[in-house]
């Protein structure tokens, strides 16, 4: 089996031959992205006219076209969907619309975890699992609330507060804190400027004012697309449509990705003895998926070649892993009907330096009283 020593020989080979950015194809995969979504909108109108039974089967289709636009807002981030740098930010920006999710601000905790992929040190993933002697010291009710809230089947909801709920309840908390200290020192120093008053906020919800503005413009941005598709379309049928829809394509999100780092297994080290391409390739799976899921996802499921490179576009992905496949055998495979077995592997293991699941964590405990 190839080692990761081997890997490191070749990788530089292969980023140089698949950072292959054409801006024409991103242009394309743009295309074949919105248009659809915004005939969608069009069909769910036609449907809602024959029978609101219809509904559902449409607002399936839009959670698909919206997952596609959440892989490519996150493509955007990594500025590999186009060659060109302001097409790379002005279509982020435009998914990120789309999604409901701020992408500059989205694209730097993102790309946190580019830099710590399989450091669970510094970061356990998107739904921050705990290692096991603190899942050791919950009460018996807490293990059981933890597992419960990292259920499939819970998704939807995780969904809905990821893309719609955070991003809009963050930026407002956040404004109404801005609001009131502004106020407050004006009161207290009345011959400070505004603008020193405001440079002189701290808050939890942004990391700095770039961060603040992208999140205003994509809230307000939001807020005349909503209305005028709202306008155009009736309120309670695009309430219903852009809820469900957004709902279903974030938990969807959130499920690949969970699954993409969170397996039986799953290299998860410390800072000492940390490797890059090691979790690359032991702590990254590549999910086994059908071809019209493929395309929906934008090849997210080649995620141990997209987390050698990140540069990578997602119309090179396939293609660098058939070419390359001798070098990925290792990688773990995980297929459609794996994924809710793959989401019970919830504790990190820091002793072993892996995920584990809970099946395995009650095994492993059992052991010495069996032998005793």
């Amino acid at each position: 089996m190839p080692t990761v020593a081997t890997l490191k020989q070749v990788k530089r080979e292969l980023i140089d031959r698949y950072v292959r950015r054409d801006d024409r194809k991103g242009l394309g995969q743009v295309l074949l992205t919105l248009l659809p979504l915004a005939l969608l909108w069009v069909a769910a109108v036609w449907a809602v006219s024959v029978s609101w039974w219809l509904i559902p089967f449409v607002v399936a289709a839009m959670s698909l076209f919206v997952l596609r636009s959440f892989v490519l807002m996150h493509e955007c981030g990594h500025r590999s969907l186009f060659r060109t740098e302001r097409l790379n930010q002005a279509f982020g920006f435009l998914f990120g619309v789309v999604t409901g999710m701020p992408q500059y601000v989205w694209s730097r905790h993102h790309h946190h975890h580019h830099s710590t992929n399989g450091n669970w040190h510094r970061y356990r993933g998107p739904l921050n699992i705990v290692a096991v002697d603190e899942y050791a010291a919950m009460t018996t009710r807490e293990q059981r609330r933890y597992r419960n809230a990292r259920s499939i089947w819970r998704a939807p909801i995780a969904g809905f507060v990821y893309l719609i709920f955070n991003p809009r309840i963050t930026c407002m908390i956040g404004t109404i804190g801005l609001i009131l200290h502004v106020a407050k020192g004006k009161l207290a120093r009345p011959d400070i400027s505004l603008r020193t008053h405001a440079l002189g906020f701290k808050t939890p919800h942004w990391a700095n004012w770039q961060e603040y503005r992208h999140m205003l413009l994509n809230n307000h941005a939001l807020v005349l697309l909503c209305g005028s598709t709202a306008w155009a379309v009736e309120p309670l049928l695009f309430f219903c449509c852009w809820t469900v829809s957004l709902s279903l394509a974030g938990g969807a999100g959130i499920v690949l990705f969970t699954v993409q780092h969170n397996f039986e297994g799953s290299y998860a080290s410390h800072d000492e003895g940390w490797d890059y391409d090691r979790a690359a390739i032991e702590g990254t799976s590549f999910l086994v998926l059908p071809a019209w899921l493929n395309w929906f996802s934008a090849n997210i499921a080649y995620h141990h070649v997209h987390h050698l490179s990140a540069r990578i576009p997602n119309y090179c992905l396939a293609q660098c892993h058939n070419d390359y496949q001798h070098l990925f055998v290792g990688v773990t495979r995980i297929t459609l009907s794996g994924i809710p077995g793959a989401l019970r592997c919830i504790l990190w293991d820091t002793r072993l330096r892996c995920i584990v699941s809970v099946a395995e964590y009650d095994r492993q405990r059992s052991l010495p009283a069996a032998g005793a």
